[in-house]
């Protein structure tokens, strides 16, 4: 399935994934068409980087190679992080293109990890910086080895969910959902092959 073919016609699954004060959908196979071809591409072309996290008060490398990718006006920053954006790359924006057509939703911004391995992870957070708005509509793409979210609620200590992100998967999170609930990605035991996530965002003025 090319480009075009993904764009229309093309009704792809969509799965809600059952989180109370939240808006979250999988669609698990929207982009496995292309997923391997996105994957090898990205993995070559994007400028991978270790940044150093400032988290309650110690600075470490982070558990993760990043990069940031945008408009010119796309500034971002996190744990202590200030993020310059790079020019697109025709993949990312081929995928834009794709998750703005079914989601419906416009983004200038993208925020890149590569797992290398199972030992690789994203700690518990939400995408709740000032830039992104009162209520962001983060799209988030999963290529290459499927890894596994976990959600926590963020008034109901007991309240925890996961969800698995398949190659070729979007994971949209939207409403309340970051203001209600955290997620992480957590590190896995034994082998596990390389991951890209793609988070998608809408930041700055531009949102208006």
């Amino acid at each position: 399935m090319r480009q075009q073919d993904l764009l229309a016609g093309h009704n792809p699954a969509c799965l809600t994934v059952a989180l109370n004060d939240a808006d979250v959908r999988l669609y698990p196979d929207l982009l496995v068409a292309r997923s391997d071809e996105w994957f090898t591409a990205l993995r070559a072309q994007i400028e991978w980087q270790q940044h150093r996290l400032t988290l309650f008060g110690k600075t470490m490398n982070a558990p993760r190679l990043s990069a940031w990718y945008g408009d010119p006006d796309a500034h971002y920053g996190y744990s202590n992080i200030k993020l310059q954006p790079n020019a697109w790359l025709t993949p990312l924006l081929e995928i834009k293109q794709i998750i703005e057509a079914h989601s419906g939703e416009k983004y200038n911004s993208v925020l890149a990890n590569l797992y290398r391995s199972g030992q690789d992870s994203m700690g518990w957070h939400a995408d709740d910086e000032p830039e992104l708005g009162d209520q962001p509509a983060i799209a988030s793409v999963s290529l290459g080895a499927q890894r596994r979210m976990r959600w926590r609620h963020q008034q109901r200590e007991f309240a925890s969910r996961s969800t698995d992100l398949p190659n070729g998967s979007l994971l949209l999170m939207r409403a309340h959902t970051q203001r209600e609930w955290q997620h992480c990605v957590p590190k896995i035991a034994g082998y596990c092959a390389e991951r890209i996530n793609l988070t998608y965002r809408l930041v700055g003025p531009t949102r208006a």
